[in-house]
């Protein structure tokens, strides 16, 4: 039996008793609630002459949106942006939107990318409700974890393979690691590009529209 069989043999009903708090039902996600900000970012990219280490500077936005269903099937989530430049610069130097996702059925773990280079991607895995670490992938040509890119990325700079590694903090942080896996026109082999920065909250989140009222 399939996952899909084995968790939701009725592919149309909607479940009736669904808890309208996201921040109570968000399981690991739940630590990532919030206004973030990270000073320690490394960035290791490809140049022409080799990898390049650059430091950045984060801020991490994850609010809380209502439950989200397909039929049966339930999702509490955040929606994010992460914005990110230089130090004492202004000019973007990665932009990424999406959603955090946590489904409690089957304590799956999804993350949607999208960036304004051409790039969309989603990864997912599994996590315990009260994990303090979790790890996503995604893999090209994956019907249900890719990633897509524009024809120049997929040409030059393919994606391969991203994952990202969450780790919260006992001091109320949280921090990601993350590989994204080229291959790189004319590379005899993968560049492995990396990104890690450790997050230090500077606002609480919105509750979700349905606990505002």
């Amino acid at each position: 039996m399939n996952e899909v069989d084995r968790f939701y043999q009725d592919i149309y009903t909607e479940p009736s008793d669904v808890d309208p708090d996201t921040l109570r039902n968000l399981g690991p996600l739940r630590p990532m609630a919030g206004i973030w900000r990270g000073t320690t970012g490394v960035d290791v990219n490809p140049k022409a002459e080799g990898p390049e280490t650059q430091a950045y500077v984060d801020h991490y936005e994850l609010q809380p949106i209502d439950p989200q269903t397909n039929g049966p099937q339930l999702f509490y989530g955040l929606r994010y942006h992460q914005h990110i430049v230089k130090p004492g610069a202004v000019e973007t130097y990665h932009d990424q939107i999406g959603y955090w996702l946590w489904e409690p059925a089957t304590g799956t773990v999804i993350q949607t990318l999208a960036i304004p280079r051409g790039q969309i991607a989603m990864a997912s895995g599994r996590a315990a409700p009260d994990a303090r670490m979790f790890e996503i992938e995604a893999r090209r040509g994956d019907a249900h974890d890719g990633i897509l890119s524009n024809p120049f990325l997929d040409d030059a700079f393919r994606t391969d393979n991203w994952r990202v590694k969450v780790i919260i903090n006992d001091d109320g942080g949280w921090r990601y690691e993350q590989v994204t896996t080229l291959m790189i026109r004319g590379a005899d082999k993968p560049f492995l590009h990396t990104d890690a920065s450790t997050l230090t909250r500077i606002g609480e989140p919105t509750p979700n529209p349905l606990m505002r009222g």
